[in-house]
């Protein structure tokens, strides 16, 4: 006798603190958020009996509802914890971003949840026993089927992570972690299906199999589709890709980031001789596009959102001249106000004279006359800290010539370099530096791009170390920045950027818009 059935999964990804249907920026209403996937949980679990619903990750940091959460709150409940037991998800992975806060943030995140956070890779240093919930779980559907979600979490977050923020934790290789719960799961469990949710991403093209990246260990789903036998779907997330596809037989997907989109998968399965066997697997990305938000979240949110909108609202400082972004191109390519102003709060802050940032996002406008907390926020959106690193100026010349790959010349004009915008968009990882004098010439061949480099008028000296104030995420080699592993630190600055661009407006309420003309960009 054939009986037919089926299960659903939901899942969302790099939701990097959405809550609210708003971007914060302009505050203009988006189909984005908790609050609208809340609603559709809400009318797929009244239509669907088998429903499994899964978070993939970083999903506590990322937006200015969660700094304040973090400066002023915290001793409430984190609101995203808050949303999603209301939604009634079955299990989160732990994201990268989880860890930004810092280790209270996250164990308090973690106890306050209802569901159970899997994440099988990231072990407790002492007991070697994962350190933030069990490395799978088992659902049992009410038709039966036996499903098994196993988390793991991309293992290269001690390459960027402050490392007070990870004390005592052990990141295992997320691909061998994986291989080996796989089978042992299969094993002791037997499951009907086997789901795999994993906090990283693809390390080559999904059709030509050709590498899209370095081989860091930091996105490994390729090769977990190519190497694990016994993983039916693969949940993935951290590069905020829309993936929808089929690889050696496993079902893979990732939907984007921000709450835009949300993945849904549908799996049929037949029971033959008394076992179910899957007889057809298909996934889904949905936008929330004409989704109405749900009541019950908002009414929940209504206070902390309030609180958050005051602040952001406060008037900070004010700007005397232009320091608006109109091309976040331009500004990467010559010497912009606001760039220069960032570079001012790292050196005034760090009291070195050489110093590294970026244009972290191409939304960024830069700040108008009245500088407000949100203008700050939405320019600065990451809770970086500063780090002061000890360089050799051959070091200094091997990060400018990693930064000036960013550009190449197309029909004798210069353009971003492709891969710094595909697969995933990576134009925070163009630095420009204050301090030093430099040319790139984007036609010269990689790795000999930039010439006439000095400090205080005299040619770098390659043997001689500079003190250099930078972020802690390229502090720490983020962005494929290996000449800035393991170089001395001299100083740790722990406030975040954000606290300190407050503190500097504090202490010059009118910044006036000026550059010095350090670098040029040419053909």
């Amino acid at each position: 006798m054939h009986t037919q059935s089926s299960i659903t999964l939901l899942y969302t990804s790099d939701i990097h603190g959405n809550a609210m249907p708003i971007l914060y920026g302009t505050n203009e209403e988006a189909p984005i958020g908790l609050a609208k996937y809340a609603t559709i949980v809400k009318q797929i679990r009244q239509q669907e009996e088998n429903l499994i619903v899964v978070d993939n990750g970083d999903l506590i940091q990322g937006t200015p509802l969660m700094t304040h959460y973090v400066k002023k709150h915290q001793h409430h409940e984190n609101p995203m914890i808050g949303i999603m037991n209301r939604i009634g998800i079955d299990a989160a992975v732990v994201g990268n971003h989880e860890f930004n806060f810092g280790e209270k943030i996250l164990t308090d995140a973690v106890n306050q949840s209802s569901f159970p956070w899997v994440s099988a890779n990231i072990l407790d240093k002492e007991t070697k026993e994962p350190k933030f919930g069990p490395p799978y779980i088992i659902k049992t559907m009410k038709n039966g089927i036996k499903v098994a979600i196993v988390g793991v979490t991309t293992h290269f977050i001690p390459n960027w992570e402050a490392p007070a923020h990870i004390r005592g934790i052990q990141f295992q290789d997320a691909f061998t972690t994986l291989e080996g719960w796989v089978k042992k799961i299969r094993d002791v469990e037997d499951p009907d299906v086997l789901i795999a949710s994993y906090h990283g991403g693809f390390e080559r093209d999904l059709e030509t199999g050709e590498p899209t990246e370095p081989f860091t260990g930091e996105n490994q789903a390729y090769q977990m589709c190519e190497q694990i036998k016994g993983i039916d779907v693969l949940l993935t997330g951290h590069q905020h890709r829309q993936l929808n596809d089929m690889l050696h037989d496993i079902l893979i997907l990732q939907p984007g980031n921000n709450g835009q989109v949300y993945g849904e998968v549908h799996i049929d399965l037949e029971k033959k001789n008394g076992k179910w066997k899957i007889i057809e697997k298909r996934g889904t990305l949905h936008t929330f596009e004409n989704t109405e938000s749900n009541t019950d979240i908002i009414d929940y949110m209504q206070e902390m959102e309030a609180s958050t909108q005051q602040w952001l609202d406060q008037p900070i400082g004010s700007i005397e001249g232009d320091m608006t972004i109109t091309s976040p191109f331009d500004a990467r390519v010559k010497k912009h106000p606001f760039i220069q102003f960032i570079q001012d709060v790292q050196m005034a802050e760090s009291g070195v004279d050489i110093s590294v940032t970026s244009l972290l996002n191409n939304a960024s406008t830069g700040f108008k006359p009245v500088v407000t907390m949100r203008d700050i926020v939405s320019n600065y959106m990451y809770p970086n800290t500063l780090v002061v690193l000890e360089l050799t100026g051959e070091a200094i010349k091997a990060a400018l010539e990693k930064s000036a790959e960013y550009f190449t010349v197309l029909d004798n004009k210069l353009a971003v370099n492709p891969s710094y915008i595909d697969p995933k968009p990576q134009h925070y990882n163009y630095d420009m530096w204050e301090g030093i004098n430099y040319t790139i010439h984007a036609s010269n061949p990689v790795g000999s791009r930039v010439t006439a480099v000095t400090y205080h008028d005299k040619p770098l000296d390659h043997s001689k170390t500079y003190q250099v104030v930078l972020n802690n995420y390229r502090a720490s080699g983020g962005g494929n920045y290996d000449m800035f592993k393991n170089k001395p630190v001299i100083q740790e600055i722990q406030k975040d950027t954000v606290e300190l661009i407050r503190a500097y407006f504090e202490k010059h309420k009118t910044v006036q818009a000026t550059v010095k003309d350090n670098f040029r960009v040419i053909v």
